[in-house]
C-alpha cells in the first residue's frame, strides 16, 4: 500500500461511476486524494488502478492513522449515510461529507435545471433535455441518468445543464441553486436507507434550495416547495394535471369528442394518439416536462413536436412488441411500488383487455398493499419470481390469480398462456433486480430477448 502524500488529500469514499468521476475532477484541480471502499472487490477498481498508478486505494477500512491528515470527505451516493462505519469516521474527522453533485454545483458555469421524483426522473430529464435542444439550445443531460456530473465539466460550458438528482446525492448537497427545480412526485421508497416517508420527502425538498423557479406537481403535496428553502426572490409555478384542471396558465390532461389531449388552459396542444409513449403516467410526464421548457421560454410549438418524435427510454415502460395481439411491455426500471402503480394506472385505463403482471424481486422494505387497488382492477394474473416474491403474494392474495414462477423465462412463459388478444404482458417487477440480475438493465434486456424469441417462434 501506497503512503498518502504529506499534504492533506481529499477522501473519495466508494469507487463506482461516481468515485471514479471524483478521482478525475481532483486529478485536473492538482489537488491531492486518496479512496476508500469496503468492498474487497470495487467495480472500478481495475480502470482506477491503471489510470491513477500510486494513488492510495483502501480496501475495507482507513487506517486511523490517516484520519487527521483529510482535507474532504466526499462520499457517493451509494454510501449508507447510517452505516455505523460511516458515522464512526465523519465523527473521528469532523468533516461535512458531501457529494459530487455539490463539487458540481459549486464549479458550473451555467444555469442548472435539476429534476428528481420518486419516478420519472429520466423520461422527463431527457424530454427537458430535447425540448431545449430543439429551440437550438447547446445542453447537457447528466446526474443520476448515467452521465457522471463532474466529467461533463470537461466539455465546452453548455447554455443550460439539465441534472437528473435522486434523493441519495440530494442528502450530500447544499449550494444546487438550481435556475429551476422539480419534484415530480413522491412515493414510498428507499425506506431501507432514508428509514421512513417524512425523511425521504425531506432529502427530496433539497433541490428547491436557492432555486429561482419552483416547478411542482399540483397533485401531490408533498412535491410543493416548503418555504424555507426559497429565497425572496424565487419564481413560484406550478404543474397541474388534474383532469378537472383549467387554470389558463397550466398544463393539464383532458378529454374532447373521446379522445384525451395535452392542452394549456382550456387549448387543446396534442392528441396523445399522435405520441409514442402510452399511458396516462407517460402522459403526465410530457405534463411535466412541458412545464418546465415553458418556464425557460421554450415554445409550445418546438415542444410539442420535440415530444411527438420522443420515443421513450429503455426499460421504462417500453413498448416491445404485439404478438397475437397481445403487447409486451418493458418496465424494468420499476425497482419501486410507486413505478409499477404507475405502469399499471396508465396502461391499464387506456386498453381494453387486461394486463398480465411480472412482478418481484429484491424488496426495500416497501408496503406492497399499495398495489391492491390497481391490481384489482386492472391486472388479470399476477406472476411472481425472485427473491421476495412472497411478500407480493401476501399482499396482492386476494386481488386476482396469482402464479409463482421459477424465473424471469419461467414467469413470461405464464404470461403467454395466460394472455390474450386485447391484453398487455407488463414486465414491472416493483422490486430491485440484484437477487436474480446484475442491474435492471440486464433484467429488462433479458426481457426483450425472450420477447424476440416468442415472435419468431409465433411466425
Amino acid at each position: 500500500m501506497v503512503e498518502p502524500t504529506p499534504t492533506s488529500p481529499h477522501l473519495i469514499i466508494g469507487l463506482g461511476q461516481t468515485g471514479l468521476s471524483c478521482a478525475r475532477y481532483f486529478k485536473r484541480q492538482n489537488a491531492p486524494f486518496i479512496v476508500l471502499d469496503t468492498r474487497q472487490h470495487p467495480p472500478q477498481q481495475e480502470t482506477f488502478l491503471q489510470e491513477f498508478p500510486g494513488v492510495p486505494l483502501y480496501l475495507g477500512h482507513l487506517p486511523d492513522s490517516i484520519l487527521p491528515t483529510l482535507k474532504s470527505l466526499v462520499v457517493s451516493p451509494g454510501v449508507h449515510r447510517t452505516a455505523p462505519w460511516f458515522t464512526n469516521l465523519v465523527s473521528a474527522t469532523q468533516l461535512t461529507p458531501y457529494g459530487d453533485i455539490e463539487l458540481f454545483a459549486q464549479q458550473a458555469n451555467a444555469p442548472i435545471i435539476a429534476i428528481t421524483g420518486t419516478n420519472a426522473k429520466g423520461t422527463v430529464t431527457t424530454l427537458v433535455g430535447d425540448f431545449l435542444s430543439a429551440a437550438g439550445y447547446n445542453v447537457v443531460v447528466c446526474g443520476n441518468i448515467g452521465q457522471p456530473v463532474l466529467d461533463q465539466l470537461t466539455q465546452p460550458t453548455p447554455d443550460f445543464y439539465i441534472l437528473e438528482i435522486s434523493s441519495f446525492q440530494l442528502e450530500t448537497t447544499v449550494s444546487l441553486r438550481a435556475h429551476v427545480a422539480t419534484i415530480l412526485n413522491i412515493s414510498p421508497d428507499h425506506l431501507d436507507r432514508h428509514q421512513n416517508l417524512h425523511t425521504y420527502q425531506q432529502t427530496k425538498q433539497r433541490i428547491y434550495q436557492g432555486c429561482q423557479i419552483a416547478v411542482w406537481n399540483q397533485v401531490d403535496p408533498a412535491t410543493y416547495p416548503q418555504a424555507e428553502n426559497l429565497e425572496k426572490s424565487a419564481i413560484i409555478r406550478s404543474f397541474g394535471f388534474a383532469a378537472d384542471e383549467q387554470e389558463i396558465e397550466a398544463f393539464g390532461l383532458h378529454a374532447f369528442d373521446n379522445k384525451h389531449y395535452l392542452t394549456y388552459g382550456k387549448k387543446p396542444l396534442l392528441c396523445v394518439d399522435s405520441l409514442s409513449i402510452k399511458g396516462q403516467h407517460n402522459w403526465l410526464n410530457a405534463l411535466a416536462a412541458l412545464t418546465i421548457g415553458n418556464a425557460v421560454g421554450i415554445s409550445v410549438s418546438t415542444m410539442s413536436d420535440a415530444l411527438r418524435a420522443f420515443k421513450g427510454l429503455t426499460h421504462r415502460c417500453q413498448w416491445i412488441q404485439e404478438i397475437k395481439g397481445v403487447a409486451w411491455y418493458n418496465d424494468s426500471k420499476a425497482t419501486n411500488v410507486g413505478a409499477t402503480f404507475a405502469a399499471l394506472q396508465g396502461l391499464g385505463s387506456s386498453i381494453s383487455g387486461k394486463i398480465i403482471l411480472i412482478a418481484g424481486g429484491l424488496g426495500k422494505n416497501a408496503d406492497f398493499t399499495l398495489l391492491r387497488d390497481s391490481v384489482t382492477r386492472y391486472v388479470k394474473t399476477v406472476i411472481l419470481f425472485g427473491q421476495d416474491a412472497p411478500q407480493l403474494k401476501k399482499a396482492l392474495q386476494t386481488c386476482t390469480v396469482l402464479h409463482s414462477a421459477a424465473d424471469l423465462r419461467n414467469a413470461m412463459t405464464l404470461a403467454k398462456q395466460n394472455a390474450e388478444p386485447g391484453d398487455i404482458v407488463l414486465l414491472s417487477p416493483a422490486r430491485a433486480s440484484w437477487d436474480m440480475f446484475k442491474n435492471y438493465e440486464e433484467r429488462g434486456d433479458q426481457f426483450i430477448q425472450i420477447v424476440e424469441e416468442f415472435s419468431k417462434n409465433a411466425n
